[in-house]
């Protein structure tokens, strides 16, 4: 039997990393130019941003996120309306184009998680400490403001830069459940009594923006993203991350802040990039999932009409839900980066929308940080720092670097896995058929949520399919989680 104990997963992470093209370490010249930073462009660009470090901001994040991006504020205006202000972290201020850090994290254009080791896309120096939104320091930020009406529409607003201070560093499970009434309020709450109606209503607003966007048909998909949990190097689970209130908050903020930052730079008239997911190609298999559970869908592509199947789906069968989404987003195709100049938008098929960018993320994806250089420039009526071919040439590359790590990471959660079941070969297990095709049959464990594939031809069995495997072979080196059908 295989005595993984000694497997050095940070070593098959970098190997991994290197195999797709990645740079694991920074070299010592970017380690140089980051440590040389002073750390004083708050201070040097106090008297020329505005001063909202007074407002009640907040973060909502991951309890062992340091790499804060960005933190917001709500309040109640006319007519029932809610304002919202995303403060998003300033990194071009320490970070200009074509300096050693920005050539650096151009190569790599994205933070890859691993579990075993996190690889930023920027030193810690600066995505945990002084381009993060930190609690209780100042920090530069781009902030952009957009108003939620009643109906859960969207009224854009100004964008400028501003000096903020974050007053609370929130974790997504313990303000998520208590939103959902399953814990009691969290101590960072109770510590400020104000921020519990901040809270409330960040809550109401999301309510409102996403009721508004499955009306206009943005897809509820659920696909079951698995975590490690590792301590001093020791694997001890693989757990789902679970969705929850909080995490709305922040997802239908994040939408909000990118459409209105997107229609900002189109107004300004500047080549800029869109975050796309083409009208599917592969339509027709869709209407065809749909069909063998008795919804009919129309023969031409209607995202109203796959979110009202995808709903009914969900509440109908919410154990089977995340596989039957798996499948639908393979079936959509990936997101990707496209130069838009003005003329025949994309959109976005999954978010129902026509305009869309990312930009509220430039400590870990490098998009973000040249919407924001693009966004100052307009800001400024400056020039442009980026021409047409640039801004294309930087689409493609950031959009082949995000398929290229999100193999890593998905890599690593086996490899990962198979160190877990290290010890457990014969052993049988509950599970369910994830995949079904002449490429191969797999399978996921009731728990651990373990993906692997049914070995041996496979024959009758379908995705969705509750099953029993027997786990005949890992190999952690290769990624390789192996099952066979017990009976």
């Amino acid at each position: 039997m295989a005595d993984f104990r000694k497997i050095d997963l940070r070593g098959i992470a970098r190997r991994a990393m290197r195999s797709y093209g990645f740079e694991p370490f920074f070299p010592p010249k970017v380690m140089a130019a980051a440590n040389a930073l002073d750390g004083r462009a708050p201070e040097r660009a106090a008297k020329s941003v505005r001063d909202l470090r007074h407002l009640l901001w907040s973060s909502i994040d991951n309890f062992d996120s340091e790499d804060l991006d960005q933190v917001e504020y709500c309040e109640r205006a006319q007519s029932g309306e809610i304002l919202i202000r995303v403060a998003v972290a300033d990194v071009d201020a320490y970070v200009p184009k074509a300096s050693t850090i920005d050539m650096h994290a151009r190569n790599n254009t994205t933070s890859i998680y691993t579990g075993i080791e996190i690889y930023p896309m920027l030193p810690d120096r600066l995505s945990k400490n002084l381009s993060s939104l930190a609690p209780e320091q100042d920090r530069l930020a781009m902030v952009v403001e957009f108003s939620v009406l009643r109906k859960g529409n969207v009224r854009p607003g100004k964008i400028y830069r501003a000096l903020v201070r974050n007053k609370a560093k929130l974790v997504y499970e313990q303000v998520g459940a208590w939103l959902e009434g399953k814990a009691p309020m969290p101590h960072a709450i109770t510590e400020t009594p104000e921020l519990k109606e901040q809270l409330l209503l960040q809550d109401e607003a999301a309510l409102r923006l996403g009721k508004y966007r499955a009306e206009q048909g943005a897809l509820e998909l659920e696909t079951l993203e698995a975590r490690a949990v590792v301590d001093h190097e020791k694997v001890l689970d693989l757990v789902v991350i679970e969705d929850d209130r909080a995490k709305r908050i922040i997802e239908n903020f994040m939408i909000g802040a990118n459409g209105v930052m997107s229609g900002f730079l189109e107004r300004a008239g500047l080549p800029t990039i869109h975050r796309v997911v083409r009208i599917p190609k592969y339509w027709k298999d869709i209407v065809g999932v749909a069909g063998a559970r008795g919804f009919l869908l129309p023969p031409i592509p209607n995202a109203l009409e796959l979110s009202k199947f995808l709903l009914r789906e969900k509440k109908a069968d919410p154990e089977r839900f995340p596989d039957l989404s798996l499948t639908i987003v393979k079936l959509l195709g990936p997101g990707e980066y496209v130069m838009f100049d003005g003329r025949h938008p994309i959109g976005h098929f999954c978010l129902a929308v026509t305009h869309y960018t990312h930009s509220t993320a430039p400590n870990r994806r490098y998009v973000d940080l040249i919407i924001q250089r693009l966004v100052k420039a307009a800001l400024g009526n400056s020039r442009t720092p980026y021409n047409r071919e640039e801004i294309s040439q930087a689409a493609e590359w950031c959009t082949n670097r995000e398929q290229a790590s999100k193999k890593v990471e998905r890599f690593m959660v086996k490899a990962e896995a198979a160190v877990l079941l290290a010890g457990k070969i014969g052993h049988i297990f509950d599970a369910i058929v994830t995949g079904a095709s002449e490429k191969g049959t797999y399978a996921r464990l009731t728990h651990p949520p373990v993906e692997g594939r049914i070995m041996h031809q496979v024959r009758g069995i379908h995705v969705g399919q509750k099953v029993k495997v027997r786990l005949v072979n890992l190999d952690p080196a290769q990624g390789f989680v192996d099952f066979e059908l017990a009976c």
